[in-house]
């Protein structure tokens, strides 16, 4: 264990050692001249030898001090270049936290566009369903869907996530013209047991009792639902701001007009000791505006927060 003097006067020792001058010194430190003068004597006592030889205004270090300061100086060197290498990664890495169907087919896409506008920020991506607690982890932000934004974080709104029937026009071609939202019933669904079809169902079809589960693909992710849906294997109830250039494609067309709306909705997401790094207000600035600019006419009204949000945010 090493047993060193009490930091704080040896950073003032170093200044006043380095300046020649305990005025200058309180002055670099924001300090008074008095609180050096006080560390001064605080250190001279623990280490029990006088550093400073003291002469009317002025002052000179001893034998001891001038043995001593130039190896504290190195020391606080060290130490700065080492705070100083951090910063600087820090500065100059972003990381984010994204679930897997958000990352994938928003985030990952629309990348390019960040990084051309901030080439001086490296971006890493994680793709993750965990709920991580960004105040003590490595990330600087999240993208998740919650129904809140907890406390302690700064929140800002995306986008809604609206729920609907999807397929390829080619397979819907195939079967009868659905004119109501039990025709979907009748034919291939993907994944029938996902509780948005539950959930869709329930809003557009109060009381109704689903019949019973035909033989079907099943998968546990929004995107091989819609990749699948995509290669014409079914229908596929998705959320479609994250089916954009599929569906300005053609290669998706709704089943049904009806939309029902997930209880949560997509927030951007950072601890508040974070608010004010650059880097996290230029991709919040980033981000916000690439939303309403993907989403456009917004048909399904994505872009209106829920009223039941609690979520906070910050300049």
């Amino acid at each position: 264990m090493r047993r060193l003097p009490p930091l704080a006067a040896v950073r003032v020792f170093e200044a006043a050692a380095r300046v020649g001058n305990f005025t200058r010194a309180a002055e670099e430190l924001g300090m008074t001249q008095a609180a050096v003068s006080y560390q001064v004597k605080l250190l001279e006592e623990r280490l029990g030898v006088p550093l400073f030889a003291r002469s009317g205004r002025g002052i000179a270090l001893t034998d001891m001090g001038r043995r001593i300061a130039p190896q504290v100086t190195s020391a606080f060197d060290t130490l700065g270049d080492a705070f100083a290498a951090v910063r600087a990664e820090n500065e100059s890495v972003l990381t984010i936290t994204a679930p897997r169907t958000l990352a994938t087919n928003w985030l990952a896409q629309r990348l390019g566009s960040f990084q051309l506008a901030r080439p001086d920020l490296a971006v890493r991506l994680d793709v993750s369903e965990a709920m991580i607690d960004l105040a003590n982890s490595e990330f600087d932000v999240g993208l998740r869907g919650i129904g809140r934004v907890n406390p302690g974080l700064c929140g800002h709104f995306l986008m809604r996530m609206p729920v609907v029937p999807l397929a390829n026009p080619a397979f819907l071609a195939k079967y009868p013209p659905i004119a109501e939202p039990a025709d979907l019933l009748s034919i291939p669904r993907i994944s029938p047991g996902d509780d948005w079809w539950d959930l869709w169902f329930e809003a557009v079809m109060p009381g109704a009792v689903e019949a019973k589960e035909r033989p079907a693909v099943r998968f546990d992710s929004q995107v091989l639902d819609g990749n699948a849906a995509i290669a014409g294997h079914g229908v596929a109830i998705l959320s479609p701001p994250m089916w954009l250039p599929a569906i300005a494609a053609g290669q998706l067309v709704p089943a049904s007009p009806h939309a029902a709306f997930y209880r949560n909705a997509f927030w951007l997401v950072y601890p508040e000791n974070k608010r004010n790094l650059a880097k996290v207000r230029a991709f919040r600035d980033w981000l916000l505006e690439d939303v309403r600019t993907a989403i456009g006419d917004d048909p399904y009204g994505v872009l209106v927060e829920p009223a039941a949000s609690t979520g906070s945010s910050s300049p």
